[in-house]
């Protein structure tokens, strides 16, 4: 009850900013318009909509990290989380009443992503359906990167690493805008040593009704999103217990 009650909290102060909220929900259309566009006009399928779709939804939950991440560090900056320490919530409480609220709003925009690529060509099938749940961990990793980052660093850094370097991160080294063949070599080794391209592999195999291959990039998200929440909750334990938070 007390976990919901401060998830209850924090999905308002989410609410409070409805023009980033709008600017997170709408620039990832705006990039899928652009580059279906395009594509209209290019005769060799560069971003063809199957490949284009979960590109695009993955870098659009990098901004569910800058939401995250801005929402704790600013409890911070504010003391608010001083204040909190004196109720009976654990570090593990206070990390999923965080987690609470941003979930749906990183599946509504999962699903406004994929609904908008149905306008663009994207065939209507259970496979729209099965991403949002494949994506999950994905959601959760992003979150949780977020949440570590607002737990170490003021608003105006967490700004920035989830805001520009994260979003530039998770677009370069997800395939979005690229086949990462077409690079190959380093650059797609170190690619593939990150959660991003896997993320969008394990979407690109839902659509495509491939299975099996499903599940290899899946684990890779599934490690990162264990390892990384992981880590926030053990330094959020840690700040409180030093009361340093």
């Amino acid at each position: 009850m007390k976990t919901r009650a401060f998830a209850v909290r924090n999905r308002k102060e989410l609410l409070r900013d409805p023009l980033n909220l709008a600017f997170a929900l709408g620039f990832p259309l705006v990039v899928l318009f652009l580059l279906s566009a395009l594509q209209a006009n290019i005769p060799e399928p560069i971003f063809p909509i199957t490949t284009l779709a979960p590109g695009i939804t993955v870098f659009g939950l990098s901004f569910i990290s800058l939401f995250s991440g801005m929402l704790i560090a600013k409890d911070r900056s504010t003391l608010f989380l001083v204040r909190l320490m004196a109720s009976p919530l654990t570090a593990t409480g206070f990390i999923i009443g965080y987690i609470m609220p941003i979930i749906p709003m990183a599946i509504g925009q999962s699903a406004i992503c994929l609904i908008a690529a149905l306008f663009l060509g994207l065939n209507l099938s259970i496979n729209v359906l099965l991403v949002l749940i494949v994506f999950l961990p994905a959601v959760l990793l992003f979150i949780g990167i977020g949440l570590l980052a607002g737990t170490l660093l003021n608003d105006k850094l967490v700004g920035g690493i989830c805001g520009a370097l994260l979003t530039n991160l998770s677009a370069w080294l997800s395939g979005t805008w690229f086949d990462l063949d077409l690079v190959g070599g380093t650059f797609k080794s170190v690619a593939y040593l990150l959660p991003f391209v896997h993320a969008v592999d394990a979407g690109k195999a839902t659509l495509a009704g491939n299975y099996a291959l499903i599940f290899p990039h899946l684990l890779w998200v599934t490690g990162y999103a264990i390892v990384i929440l992981t880590i926030a909750i053990t330094v959020f334990r840690l700040k409180m217990k030093n009361a340093t938070i």
